[in-house]
């Protein structure tokens, strides 16, 4: 999964967005933005168990 922090200008300000593949996700500040980056970034790396590998080990 490809994610980026870009900043985006608007007419009413400035804005942060937080791209993730092609899935866009808004936030007031910078500091919100990568607050959720780096949360989303823990969750995508922390240890995932595969479908039925509890099953195999009650074995």
């Amino acid at each position: 999964m490809k994610l980026a922090l870009e900043p985006i200008d608007r007419p009413d300000g400035r804005c942060w967005q937080v791209r993730l593949d092609q899935h866009c996700v808004s936030f007031r500040s910078e500091a919100e933005a990568r607050q959720f980056l780096a949360t989303l970034q823990a969750r995508l790396q922390a240890p995932h168990a595969l479908p039925g590998s509890r099953l195999r080990a009650a074995s």
